[in-house]
């Protein structure tokens, strides 16, 4: 027996350990080279491990386990001869098209035994082998009609269907209302479930943040009637040239950027009894995912025309939430911005993301009588907060830094002019 340990491998300078949140292939499995076998959760992506070899896949470590870097995960048998009827890269996409050759090979049920089968009869494929498993299938109760009796995603799709099929049919009225209880029964189960290394990240530098920052909160209002108009305006246009909308993000990332090139302090970060002053704006944006929050920055905002930040964010988005950001996308950023006005928020205090010594708040676009001119006027109005370290900023600083941002986005001529 010839054996290849599959170790965890070098991911980036800052991670040291990583979670196996996933395996994509069953232990026993015959696996290719390069083929994925697992995916590795670390602080800021998940990523796929690939095998280093061909052969029969042994598992070392399981689901959920935290695992350094350098540390077993698997191991590959390369002696072991591949199996009878399993496809190899090039045939996958053939699987289909061999389906209805399989079914008129296959036989009846005794052919099968006197043949002896294959080693695919019966044996799904991961895709298959996940859904089963959630669903609770037993490998019996499904038909196999991939190559060689192998059973596929779409066999098991068909069984669960046929399973809630006849389950709607033996279900009547009279034994549905015997099973009503006269009373409700309140739930009182509790779960524990392991945090995922993500979320144990968050928490970990959302308390570094409140623990290791003099951090205070100043806000400000902004009349956005003059965006909202603009938008109105020239939404049109800017779709039909850039092919895509102008959204609110690249108008208050355009509008940070050209107050922060102007006070260079609050695009500032501390280090020990240091300051580092940067001469270009990354800004970080909060894009809420399914396994947390992720800011990953879009560089060189005070470079770029708004239809390229919008882009930027979108691409960003679109990654986040598939789980595709590499570790260079989440790297970096010296000022952030964070829209809770899109699940409703009205005010908040954004928390600081280490080490940068400012972030913005943006919130719900909310119609309120203010006085204009001596008279009161309904207007759609953002209250806006600016979290900062007070070690890096002073106070007259952040409260400076908000009212240009105020003056700039109800003068949007003013943001476009560079004024």
């Amino acid at each position: 027996m010839s054996l290849v340990e599959m170790k965890v491998p070098t991911i980036g300078e800052s991670v040291t350990e990583v979670t196996l949140s996933e395996w994509l292939k069953s232990n026993g499995d015959y696996v290719e080279l390069d083929e994925p076998i697992c995916e590795f959760e670390s602080d800021k992506a998940t990523l796929e491990f690939p095998a280093e070899a061909a052969g029969k896949l042994i598992w070392v470590a399981e689901e959920g386990d935290d695992l350094e870097i350098g540390a077993l995960v698997a191991k590959i048998d390369t002696s072991a001869e591949k199996p009878a009827g399993t496809s190899s890269k090039e045939d996958k996409s053939d699987d289909a098209s061999a389906t209805n050759e399989a079914g008129a090979e296959s036989g009846s049920d005794t052919d099968k035994e006197s043949k002896g089968g294959t080693y695919a009869e019966g044996h799904p494929s991961p895709a298959a082998a996940k859904l089963m498993a959630e669903h609770d299938l037993n490998p019996d109760t499904v038909s196999g009609t991939g190559k060689d009796g192998r059973i596929l995603k779409e066999d098991v799709v068909k069984a669960i269907d046929a399973a809630s099929d006849s389950e709607k049919k033996d279900t009547s009225p009279e034994k549905s209302e015997e099973k009503t209880p006269d009373h409700v029964a309140f739930s009182r189960e509790v779960r524990r479930e392991k945090m995922s290394r993500m979320r144990r990240t968050i928490a970990s530098r959302l308390v570094s943040a409140k623990n290791n920052t003099a951090m205070l909160t100043t806000f400000n209002e902004v009349d956005m009637t003059g965006i909202m108009q603009m938008r109105k305006t020239y939404q049109e246009k800017f779709v039909e040239k850039y092919g895509i909308k102008l959204g609110f993000m690249s108008l208050f990332a355009k509008a940070c950027a050209q107050v922060l090139m102007e006070m260079p302090q609050v695009n500032a970060q501390i280090d020990e009894d240091h300051l580092i002053f940067h001469d270009y704006v990354d800004i970080s944006i909060a894009i809420s995912t399914p396994n947390g929050l992720v800011v990953p920055p879009v560089k060189n905002v005070e470079s770029l025309g708004f239809h390229e930040i919008e882009q930027a964010i979108k691409d960003l988005a679109v990654k986040a939430r598939e789980g595709k950001l590499t570790l260079d996308e989440m790297r970096g950023g010296t000022f952030t911005i964070t829209n809770g006005g899109i699940f409703g928020s009205m005010l908040s205090t954004p928390i600081l993301n280490e080490p940068q010594s400012g972030i913005l708040g943006m919130h719900n676009i909310v119609e309120r009588p203010v006085a204009i001119d001596g008279n009161v006027e309904i207007r759609p109005m953002m209250y806006v907060a600016l979290s900062y370290d007070h070690r890096v900023i002073d106070g007259s600083s952040s409260v400076t830094f908000l009212v240009k941002i105020k003056e700039l986005l109800e003068d949007p001529v003013k943001l476009l002019m560079g004024l």
